[in-house]
């Protein structure tokens, strides 16, 4: 099976308080999202898609050394609405689609590869990377079928009933589809919401509804799954990247 991988890079990143791009902001002298291209690159993809947005030229220009290609997302309507502009790119592309977020680069090569061959033993349609933390305040909650196999929901903090709040294992962000699956569900997805924003995780929703298996692939370091939107979380992400265990 042939795999693509699309790197989410449009955000403008305001909590870094600076103008730059979120994902050319440095960890230890590098953009962040060179580390995302690099890992991407180790799973010998068909190809990797980075989506631009916020000053997309600035964006293409520091990964132009790279084979990648380019789908940009202008005017920004959510992370749905971001992968939307990867299909016409992908249109013949029938393998599965790693989904990364070009601020998140402490997810291992090693971790990558795992999850894709959880997604292909299980014939899952999707797959969400997991983690367990201590607070998970703020993060979308992973909910489980009772023998732990399959995932039933996906649920907001804002949406979630206290039971689901006292989840600890969260949504990453970090996805595998399969391509035909998920185009056809981001046709089916909405933009009705407090934010008037396509949401990716929508996508879930709509594979639950037609009875296709989602599954979760829990990973055991969860300073992986770490994104950066502040200037603090790019100074721990730095150490992190310097000890050597993220790569």
């Amino acid at each position: 099976m042939s795999l693509a991988i699309v790197i989410m890079a449009a955000g403008k990143g305001t909590r870094m308080k600076s103008d730059l791009p979120k994902v050319l902001h440095q960890a230890n002298g590098r953009p962040v999202v060179e580390y995302v291209i690099e890992k991407s690159q180790a799973l010998e993809p068909e190809m990797i898609v980075l989506i631009t947005g916020h000053q997309s030229e600035k964006v293409r220009q520091a990964t132009s050394k790279f084979d990648v290609r380019y789908a940009l997302q202008e005017p920004q309507h959510g992370t749905g609405h971001a992968v939307m502009q990867a299909e016409p790119l992908l249109k013949e592309f029938d393998g599965e689609i790693i989904i990364l977020s070009g601020d998140a680069p402490l997810f291992t090569t090693a971790t990558l590869k795992e999850l894709v061959a959880f997604h292909r033993a299980n014939r899952a349609v999707a797959t969400v990377l997991t983690a367990k933390i201590d607070d998970p305040t703020g993060y979308g909650r992973v909910i489980r079928s009772g023998d732990g196999e399959e995932v039933l929901r996906i649920v907001e903090q804002k949406d979630a009933s206290d039971e689901e709040k006292a989840v600890n294992e969260i949504n990453s962000g970090v996805y595998v589809f399969n391509a035909t699956e998920l185009f056809d569900a981001l046709h089916s997805i909405t933009n009705e919401n407090a934010q008037q924003e396509y949401y990716l995780t929508d996508v879930f929703g709509i594979c639950f509804g037609k009875g296709l298996k989602v599954c979760a692939f829990k990973v055991a370091d969860p300073n992986e799954i770490r994104g950066i939107n502040t200037p603090e979380q790019l100074r721990e992400a730095e150490t992190l990247l310097l000890s050597g265990n993220y790569v």
